[in-house]
């Protein structure tokens, strides 16, 4: 196997290549925020389907959801800070008095905010504002991240007003991307590709799984994207556990290996896993790792226009029912949905899954992941993503080659 592909290099070496390359050339200079202009034009969009559904106004407690329509970013606690949409594109915020003037930073002072002080009930303040507003007639979608104690406050605060999950809106906008976000998560993924290949190169016998995790860490951090949002580092036998084993492992001669990680830029996620062995691999472990690629490979095949979810996750568990694997979740087999949606959220609305009918459509962008687990065994799971275009399904990351030349 190439030295340049798997081991041959140290960690030092690739974090001090990085902060070379992101002198000569920073990768996320040239990177655009999403514009005032397309917040606007989400709420507008969100305000449409409220009126096509009869919905008086959505609800957006501290959440994605509240960044993707109003761009703030807000942390959750036991104070109710959120936003109020209405039907007529109106945005107003709740939050508590103190937080008045750290709201006004982000959103500046023509913002509609609406203020309550630490021995009141926000809620029933929110019934209060929601007549003020003419939206207390029909029903008061929520985002479905909503704490259940928010959810249970306003429900005694609007009992002639019912609650409806918010998900009817906010999927439904944020599962179309714009060309902006793709371009964002076109650069996260870009960024972790390359950590990828560089934590290959890092390997050696003896190496643990928890130096190998530190390193891509450093490494996205190297790139200004920010700590790792997650990162799976697993060898031999445990590759076969879909979302990691506990513990630290050591790496030996002829193990599998799995690496599942991601990064944000401007919020926006990566997520991408590649496989491969360490050493020479085995006649078995080619053979179930070209099963996977086949698998993966139909499932981007099968992803065109018009074309229900699940038909993807279908095309996949053929290719492997064909070769005596499980064509449902039993093992050995796929034991998971092929793939997710992702963006501000690493999974989000809409899923390649059984049972999703939602027929795909331009700017939804999927993980593509049919991963085979073989218990005792080992596993193998190819991750890329890809977006929905008017001509059909594009890669973010090219795909691997095979494994002995998984870059």
């Amino acid at each position: 196997m190439p030295s340049s592909q798997i081991g041959g290099s140290s960690a030092a070496l690739e974090l001090a290549d990085i902060h070379a390359r992101m002198q000569l050339q920073p990768v996320l200079s040239q990177v655009q925020p999403i514009t005032p202009q397309e917040f606007q034009d989400r709420v507008n969009k969100a305000a449409r389907l409220m009126r096509e559904q009869g919905i008086a106004a959505l609800l957006l407690p501290a959440g994605s959801s509240l960044y993707y329509f109003t761009g703030l970013r807000w942390y959750p606690s036991e104070r109710l800070t959120a936003a109020i949409l209405t039907p007529d594109a109106q945005v107003v915020f709740v939050t508590p008095a103190f937080e008045e003037s750290k709201l006004r930073e982000t959103l500046g002072e023509q913002a509609a905010i609406r203020l309550w002080q630490e021995e009141e009930n926000p809620a029933l303040l929110v019934s209060q504002w929601l007549k003020d507003l003419g939206c207390d007639r029909g029903p008061l979608a929520i985002d479905e991240s909503t704490p259940f104690f928010v959810a249970d406050a306003l429900r005694q605060a609007l009992p002639e007003q019912p609650l409806i999950n918010g998900v009817v809106i906010t999927a439904e906008c944020r599962m179309h991307k714009s060309a902006q976000e793709i371009a964002l998560m076109q650069t996260a993924k870009s960024i972790t590709l390359d950590v990828q290949r560089r934590a290959a190169r890092i390997l050696r016998e003896g190496i643990t799984s928890t130096e190998v995790s530190d390193f891509i860490d450093s490494a996205h951090r190297a790139y200004g994207a920010g700590p790792s949002t997650f990162c799976i580092v697993s060898f031999g036998a445990l590759t076969a556990i879909p979302h990691g084993p506990d513990g630290v492992q050591t790496l030996r001669e002829g193990d599998n290996v799995l690496i599942d990680t991601g990064c944000k830029v401007q919020h926006y996620h990566s997520d991408i896993t590649r496989s491969y062995v360490f050493g020479q691999p085995s006649a078995r472990q080619r053979n179930i790792w070209n099963l996977e690629k086949e698998a993966q490979e139909a499932a981007f095949h099968a992803a065109q226009l018009g074309v229900a979810c699940e038909a993807v996750d279908a095309a996949a568990r053929r290719v492997l029912a064909a070769a005596g694997m499980s064509p449902d979740y039993a093992l050995p087999g796929l034991p998971h949905r092929t793939g997710h949606g992702i963006g501000l959220d690493i999974h989000e609305w809409t899923y390649l899954v059984r049972g999703n009918t939602r027929p795909l459509a331009a700017g939804m962008c999927f993980s593509n992941e049919p991963m085979i687990c073989i218990e005792g065994e080992f596993g193998v799971r190819l991750e890329d993503h890809f977006y929905m275009t008017e001509q059909g399904p594009r890669w973010f990351t090219g795909p691997s080659v095979a494994v002995d030349q998984p870059f």
